[in-house]
């Protein structure tokens, strides 16, 4: 398993669980690395990735086919599984499908997403749930849907590891900040080409190092929170917007720091409130959306008439009294009052 870095690393993309090829569309607004730099292997010492997505694919039919039965008897190696969509549980489906890929020449009937997870998952070198729906499950897993759609890792089972030892990468978002794609891409491919150490991931398999900081946390508005100022309305450019619903204090996500595109966008940053879309208990544990929960709005009372005032006020004083004003040996004067000790 796993070659030099030179050797091409497969990604094979399930597109087919229950979701809206989101994640696949936002990958190409890409640009650290970009989704190009990432196919073409010119990113030094990583090798080509080869990406097998029905969205891109120029293939049609069995010729697009043809890899995911390859790697299926072992013929595809390495490869790396990529699932965007949540799980639909096929075990009450019935005697139709929720969700398929192909048709099996064997029999002629359609291939369920489950079916393909069970083959490919256990010879993958490296599993990515792609997406709040894949990860956790997300709006298709919502309280009474009829599919009893799941999470990847809730399917596979929280202590699965792939064939390198790797636990599955849960990568959420609705859908995924591009560079937060194709760098987890390029981190994995690195690491099956033994050329990177093992990704560090929290509790919920999310990077480490693209989840540990809250949305708040990275939000522009964070100082109005901190004196204690909250916007009234959607329309208001000043204040945290907490009181309209933003789940930011609670939400880990980096879209506030990276923004979206190229440095430009990202909910909070073009004043949208943060619904806490990475978040493994969206959508139902934060709806109504537009709607602060309790704990929000005890923290907002709290600040805005204690610690915020004070705060604000010490700050000002502090601001008109000394920051405020220029150093004293600035201006015209017939001696140097600049602490510059003279040498003529």
């Amino acid at each position: 398993m796993g070659g030099p870095a030179g050797d091409p690393v497969s990604v094979l993309w399930l597109t087919t669980g229950l979701g809206c090829d989101g994640d696949s569309i936002a990958m190409t607004a890409a640009r650290n690395p970009s989704f190009e730099d990432l196919m073409r292997g010119c990113l030094p010492g990583a090798p080509p990735v080869i990406i097998y997505n029905p969205v891109f694919a120029y293939e049609t039919g069995e010729d697009f086919m043809r890899a995911f039965w390859d790697a299926a008897v072992g013929r595809l190696d390495p490869f790396i599984l990529v699932l965007e969509g949540s799980v639909p549980n096929e075990e009450i489906s019935g005697d139709g499908y929720w969700a398929t890929l192909g048709v099996d020449p064997s029999n002629g009937e359609p291939v369920s997403t489950c079916a393909w997870i069970d083959r490919l998952a256990p010879r993958a070198a490296a599993v990515l749930a792609l997406g709040t729906c894949a990860a956790f499950g997300g709006i298709p897993a919502m309280r009474g849907n009829p599919t009893g759609a799941m999470g990847l890792g809730d399917y596979l089972g929280g202590r699965w590891r792939s064939r390198l030892d790797i636990p599955i990468v849960n990568l959420p978002g609705c859908p995924v900040q591009p560079d937060n794609i194709t760098e987890t891409l390029l981190a994995l491919a690195l690491r099956v080409a033994r050329v990177a150490p093992p990704l560090d991931l929290d509790d919920q398999g999310r990077p480490r190092w693209l989840f540990a900081r809250t949305v708040q946390q990275g939000c522009g508005r964070a100082g109005f929170a901190e004196q204690g100022e909250f916007a009234a309305t959607p329309a208001d450019h000043r204040g945290c917007l907490v009181k309209l619903g933003c789940k930011g204090p609670v939400t880990t996500c980096n879209v506030p720091i990276r923004s979206w595109i190229g440095g430009v966008g990202g909910c909070p940053n073009v004043g949208g409130i943060c619904i806490a879309c990475t978040m493994p208990g969206f959508p139902d544990k934060f709806m109504p959306f537009m709607e602060p929960s309790p704990l929000g709005l005890l923290n907002a009372r709290f600040t805005r008439f204690s610690y915020g005032p004070v705060l604000r006020r010490l700050r000002h004083r502090a601001i008109a009294l000394h920051y405020d004003r220029e150093p004293p040996w600035r201006g015209p004067s017939s001696e140097l009052h600049t602490g510059y000790e003279p040498r003529w």
